[in-house]
Formats: structure tokens, C-alpha cells, sequence
């Protein structure tokens, strides 16, 4: 079995007006498509690329902003192709008047993990990341690996070959 990627994640938010306007700049500037359909008659914002989809639809009752370090979501992560695309995304958000971090590297994920936070409205914590050589490799090895756990601990390094 291989699971080819997140087919969608769906978020409930307090002020579905409020949301929609804001995912609205955001996801359309990353590149996804959006749906209006709604969903048990209830109003639904479908952002869609070609490996996911990220739908707001409005919270059932609203118990104050989210609490990243409460059970449930932490924060969801969109990966982009290199550092440029990290900048460039931080300097759209700015010019939008959200509030993200400076881009930087995050040695305590990789030593090139390179990334800008914000949140939307309701506290939702989002993040937007370089993909690292760290992935790059996970893709292009991923058939070499066979334990579960930590499985580039029993990868050989590759040599490069002579041109």
C-alpha cells in the first residue's frame, strides 16, 4: 500500500465570511483552484491543487481562537519548490497585511530547513517550506528503504560517479 499524498483536510472556522477572504488571497497566490460547493447545506470553500484540497466550512459553535498545542491539529505545512518561493510567499503575505515570520533556516528540523509561519484568522497555524534536501532524498531513495523506523540509518551513503 502507498498512500500518494493528503487528499484534503477540512477546517472549521468561526467567521466563514472572515476565513473565505482570507484563504481566498492565500491560496489562490500558492497556486490552488477554488469550489463554492456547498455541503449539507452548509457554505464550503474547496482549495484545490493537484495533489490535495483544503476546505473551510463554518464551526459548528466557536469556543475562542485554536489552541495549536491542544489535542488536534498543530499547524499545516505547504511545501514549495526552493528558498525563493519561501521569500517570495513571505513578501505576497506582508504586502496582504498578514503578520508571518521573517524566512529562515530551522536547524532543529534539518539544517536546511528553510520556513516563514503565520496563522489565519482563528489562530490556525500555517506554514510554507523549502523543499530540503532531506525530502528531495526521502523521494528519491524511498524504494532502498526498508525498516520503518528511521530508515536513511541503513541507506549507504551514494558515491558519485566519475563523468
Amino acid at each position: 500500500m502507498e498512500v500518494l499524498g493528503v487528499d484534503h483536510l477540512y477546517i472549521s472556522v468561526s467567521d466563514f465570511a472572515r476565513a473565505e477572504a482570507f484563504y481566498d488571497r492565500v491560496m489562490q497566490f500558492l497556486g490552488f483552484k477554488k469550489g463554492d460547493k456547498r455541503v449539507a447545506d452548509a457554505p464550503h470553500a474547496h482549495y484545490f491543487n493537484r495533489v490535495t484540497q483544503y476546505t473551510i466550512r463554518p464551526a459548528g459553535a466557536a469556543t475562542g481562537p485554536h489552541d495549536p498545542y491542544a489535542p488536534g491539529l498543530h499547524h499545516v505545512c505547504f511545501q514549495v519548490p526552493d528558498r525563493p518561493a519561501v521569500d517570495e510567499t513571505f513578501r505576497f503575505l506582508r504586502e496582504a497585511g498578514i503578520d508571518a515570520t521573517e524566512p529562515r533556516v530551522y536547524p532543529q528540523y534539518n539544517d536546511d530547513y528553510y520556513a516563514t509561519f503565520f496563522s489565519d484568522p482563528d489562530g490556525i497555524r500555517l506554514e510554507v517550506v523549502a523543499r530540503s534536501r532531506y525530502r528531495k532524498a526521502l523521494v528519491a531513495r524511498w524504494d532502498e528503504m526498508r525498516s520503518f523506523l528511521n530508515p536513511f540509518a541503513e541507506l549507504k551513503p551514494r558515491t558519485r560517479e566519475k563523468t
